[in-house]
């Protein structure tokens, strides 16, 4: 008998209950540890299956090549050349291991350098680019020429934001809250007074304009629209095609200006039926904020700048870079401060002379949102997933109040007043009150609409918020529905 594994005798045989075949025992066991089943026929077997057989021991012969010294040293010359020619072929293998390892050690040291070089000469072009003189006219139909030297303000502009700030805060300061200014009672009856469908997947930003009768938005295909509330319809479709979603939309007068990840901004005419594209952001455009004036656009991008644009001519004017990407800005109400948000402080810079004022943080995050108070001192900001609204002191240069919405706070706005302030996010839409006489806070109303962006109506009298799909809601009095249309 002869073992089916080894091909020898065995010395305690075994036989299989399935196939019938002889096995060594420890031979066979080993195998059913390791495969279950039965080397021969492949079925299932175990040791359960396994017959002992019973005979006499027998003594294995030895083989052939054992029964002379002779054959024994030629046997262990045979061995010794395999073990000699193994142990050649490892060594073989080492070296060409080492040589490939040294080879890709230097590749990654090479590349690591190369990649240090280009980090280098990018921030020496930026720095190059924001002090370069422009000495040549732009070409004819082109609107992205900058036509300032370095990070100056061109005179023209600064007059522009000097007027604007001597005319802003001589009367801002002294003016009293309207008489037909919503009240905290009324505002407190807001309520739910149209809904539209979803117009634009992925919208992240709105604007109404002064009348109050039209909204702006945008999605993330890259086309917006002009909304009219008082309709509750689409009445204008703007697609430029520059690709890329749409970030953020504002009105400036008559002119509705859109601003998309791809970096380009479009200052579209009238119902949108022509538009003229600014290209400056080396990045994606980020946030828009237009000057008290009217004038002058302000942008920022994640290209770390931002830009002032001057409208009348669609061109950009100045450019300045910072140390890291910007995500939102706002400018102040006298026109002469413009706060940018970054990725974990709020940077304040003088228009006139584009230099940095102020810097409010450390924040725990990015900065989601931000809107300067017209009283001129307060600023609110929101932080990218958290759910309080900070209100920031411009006199004392720190954090004065933390209102905490109970959920996560996406965008910010003052009203013309500076008595609310309204924080959407996706759970729903929180109006705060401050009430100047006790100097308290107070929330007075809470609505459930999911909202990304918010924006207050003619006087008060109504909140117009969107969805990340693109439904816009109107809030306002219950009372005051029929006067909605004329308010709006």
């Amino acid at each position: 008998m002869l073992c089916a594994i080894s091909g020898e005798a065995p010395t305690t045989p075994v036989a299989s209950s399935k196939s019938g075949t002889v096995f060594e025992k420890r031979l066979i066991e080993a195998y059913i540890a390791e495969h279950g089943k039965d080397p021969v026929t492949g079925e299932e077997l175990s040791s359960a299956d396994l017959i002992e057989l019973k005979s006499s021991r027998v003594v294995r012969p030895r083989p052939p090549t054992l029964t002379s010294i002779p054959s024994l040293l030629a046997t262990f010359q045979n061995e010794w050349d395999a073990l000699a020619l193994e142990t050649h072929t490892l060594r073989q293998q080492l070296s060409q291991t080492r040589q490939e390892l040294s080879t890709a050690l230097y590749q990654h040291d090479a590349a690591t350098r190369v990649i240090a070089r280009l980090l280098k000469e990018r921030d020496e072009a930026r720095d190059a680019l924001s002090k370069i003189s422009v000495g040549t006219a732009p070409a004819a139909g082109s609107n992205d020429a900058m036509e300032v030297d370095g990070q100056s303000v061109p005179s023209y502009i600064q007059d522009k934001i000097e007027e604007t700030m001597k005319e802003k805060s001589g009367t801002r300061r002294k003016r009293a809250i309207p008489a037909d200014w919503a009240t905290p009672e009324t505002v407190s009856t807001f309520t739910v007074l149209s809904a539209s469908e979803p117009l634009y997947s992925g919208c992240t930003s709105i604007d109404v304009n002064a009348s109050g009768s039209l909204a702006l938005l945008g999605g993330s295909d890259g086309k917006a629209g002009i909304y009219a509330i008082p309709q509750q319809s689409l009445i204008a479709r703007l697609d430029s095609g520059d690709g890329g979603a749409i970030v953020d939309a504002l009105w400036a007068g008559e002119k509705s200006i859109t601003a998309a990840s791809s970096g380009a901004i479009r200052i579209w005419e009238g119902a949108g039926s022509s538009s003229t594209a600014i290209h400056t952001h080396a990045g994606g455009v980020t946030a828009l904020a237009l000057h008290p004036c009217g004038d002058i656009l302000g942008s920022v991008g994640a290209d770390k700048s931002w830009v002032l644009h001057d409208l009348e001519t669609a061109k950009s004017v100045v450019q300045v870079y910072g140390e890291s990407e910007l995500t939102s800005a706002h400018f102040h109400p006298d026109g002469h401060l413009f706060a940018t948000g970054t990725s974990s402080s709020v940077a304040i810079y003088d228009v006139r002379t584009t230099t940095l004022g102020a810097t409010f943080g450390p924040l725990s995050g990015p900065v989601a949102s931000l809107h300067f108070s017209e009283n001129g001192y307060w600023l609110a900001l929101a932080v990218e997933g958290e759910s309080a609204v900070e209100i920031w002191d411009l006199r004392k240069m720190a954090q004065v109040k933390a209102l905490d919405i109970g959920t996560r706070v996406e965008s910010v706005r003052w009203d013309w007043s500076g008595q609310y302030v309204a924080a959407a996010g996706p759970s729903g839409v929180s109006v705060q009150h401050y009430a100047k006489g006790n100097k308290s806070w107070s929330e007075v109303v809470r609505a459930g609409v999911p909202s990304v962006a918010t924006a207050w109506g003619p006087r008060g009298g109504s909140l117009v918020t969107v969805s990340k799909t693109g439904v816009v809601t109107v809030l306002g009095a219950k009372g005051e529905e029929s006067d909605a249309g004329d308010n709006l």
